[in-house]
């Protein structure tokens, strides 16, 4: 599948990363399990799973160093567990689980077991999990609690894997996006990258699942209004959006948080207005700066805040990007009850984009202004 750039959209200003991908911040890796199943309802098998476990691994030693971290809310219809202690100690000492709404439970009692079987010392300090969620029960029959232990385990080894080797993540309809809808379409996993022009990279990772149709919106262009009418019935635009935001630059919690924050401002260029239903819930976390267990005292001075608003930028467009990229990525897909996500018609929206404007529209000037 393609993805956005592949079209000829290049959002913002601002160079991308090697792979233009999360995975782009050095030592981050993202691995996902993917349920898709067609069984018959238990008791002769597991119904219909249109769902999955994605987890993110921001370092390889997140309990022994753990990493500055933050969180901001646009909309509060939804979970992250973890959130709280990272906004009061400004740390994270786990991977990043995301899976589907009813399912957290289990992925936080996996990564509980998992973080005791490869740190031992964590039932003398304990852990809070961070796992978050999107509801995919639209496609998914989200009743049938899909997931198991070795899904999670799976999709952990596999994440760290990938940081080791260097692997960008996989985007569309994978992990815990294989369920997922956006903005009318079928959406899930997506992910982009910037570089600043001071060296520090930022990637983002969404977990996509909001919006209505009509307001799609792609490098400015409106095409959720251009395009033909869905040829079946769209899911409900209150689904929510998981934003996951990692940098190299030396961070603390406080700052963090407010890159959290920005990737809301990327929501809102695709389309979002936050639906009263849906959970818009962001983490940003820095490996610029690492302290110790069980010490809070960080390893070097923070970056002053002069320095930030390239970095605030890159949130932005990494995150219009990336919600652009998990459309791009993601077929047609049908579930339960003969439900069905539409794939974005990629030749179509880039057709609108390069007629009615869009970054595409800058090819027709010349350097000097005028017109080719």
């Amino acid at each position: 599948m393609p993805r956005i750039r592949d079209l000829g959209v290049s959002v913002g200003t601002l160079p991308t990363g090697p792979t233009n991908s999360i995975s782009d911040v050095p030592g981050v890796g993202v691995g996902h399990t993917t349920l898709v199943r067609d069984e018959p309802p238990p008791p002769d098998g597991r119904g219909i799973a249109r769902t999955g476990v994605t987890v993110v691994a921001v370092a390889d030693d997140c309990f022994e160093r753990p990493v500055p971290a933050g969180g901001a809310v646009l909309n509060g219809a939804g979970e992250c567990t973890g959130l709280i202690g990272a906004a009061e100690w400004g740390l994270l000492n786990t991977p990043i689980t995301l899976t589907s709404t009813m399912q957290l439970g289990r992925a936080y009692d996996a990564v509980c077991e998992l973080m005791v079987e490869r740190h031992p010392d964590v039932g003398e300090f304990v852990v809070i999990p961070v796992v978050a969620e999107c509801d995919d029960s639209f496609l998914n029959n989200a009743a049938r609690m899909q997931i198991t232990r070795a899904d999670v385990a799976a999709a952990w080894q596999q994440a760290h894997e990938r940081a080791e080797a260097g692997i960008p993540c996989e985007e569309g309809s994978v992990g815990a996006g294989t369920g997922m809808s956006c903005l009318g379409f079928k959406g899930g996993i997506g992910t982009a990258s910037r570089v600043t022009p001071a060296g520090h990279t930022v990637g983002v990772l969404l977990l996509t699942n909001f919006g209505e149709r009509a307001r799609l919106t792609v490098d400015g262009v409106p095409v959720g209004r251009l395009l033909p009418a869905a040829p079946f019935d769209a899911p409900s635009p209150a689904g929510s959006c998981i934003g996951i935001v990692v940098t190299d630059a030396p961070l603390d919690g406080a700052t963090c948080r407010r890159l959290a924050q920005r990737v809301g401002l990327g929501l809102g260029r695709t389309g979002s207005t936050a639906h009263n239903g849906s959970g818009e819930i962001f983490l940003c976390a820095a490996t610029g700066l690492r302290t110790a267990m069980p010490g809070l005292a960080l390893s070097g001075a923070p970056l002053g805040l002069t320095a930030l608003d390239d970095l605030f930028a890159a949130v932005v467009e990494a995150s219009e990007e990336a919600v652009l990229n998990s459309l791009a990525a993601s077929p047609t897909m049908r579930g339960r009850d003969g439900n069905a996500s539409q794939g974005l018609p990629v030749d179509e929206v880039a057709g609108l984009v390069r007629r009615f404007g869009g970054s595409a529209a800058l090819d027709a000037y010349d350097e000097d202004g005028s017109r080719s």
